[in-house]
């Protein structure tokens, strides 16, 4: 289960683009951590704040994982053509991930550092791109 201030659960997963992604390969970047449902309207609401801190973070630097839980990715697919988002969506359709993670709902967020630490964990949705979340995203990118 991941418990803030400890090391990050590993993952791999597969985005709707067939690339591969896992979690321990993104040392050295801050990697922000989504879990969420098309089925879910608070996920649909935070998905646009979402993509916006995702276009003004540094992208050598920090990474946006929106994990699609326990739904069809074809939904995700149209959702996100419709909004337009371009952060990589992975599937975790049977929950594997998020049961690492001790998920009890979506939206869950996590942020882990460069180091792969968990930092923080959000639940519920949440305007992603506020002034007082990029601070927090950036001290731990200049960390």
């Amino acid at each position: 289960m991941a418990e803030v201030g400890k090391s990050a659960p590993d993952f791999t997963l597969v985005d709707l683009k067939g690339k591969v992604w896992t979690l321990s390969e993104l040392r050295g970047q801050v990697v922000f951590v989504n879990f969420w449902a098309t089925w879910c309207p608070p996920c649909r609401e935070e998905m646009p704040s979402m993509q916006r801190l995702y276009t003004m973070m540094p992208q050598d630097k920090f990474k946006m994982l929106a994990i699609l839980n326990r739904d069809d990715p074809a939904l995700a697919k149209n959702f996100s053509l419709k909004l337009a988002t371009t952060m990589p969506i992975l599937d975790d359709q049977k929950n594997d991930v998020g049961l690492k993670y001790g998920l009890t709902g979506v939206p869950e967020t996590f942020i882990v550092d460069k180091q792969g630490v968990l930092r923080n964990k959000f639940i519920g949705p949440a305007n992603w791109d506020s002034p007082g979340v990029v601070q927090m995203l950036m001290q731990y990118i200049n960390q």
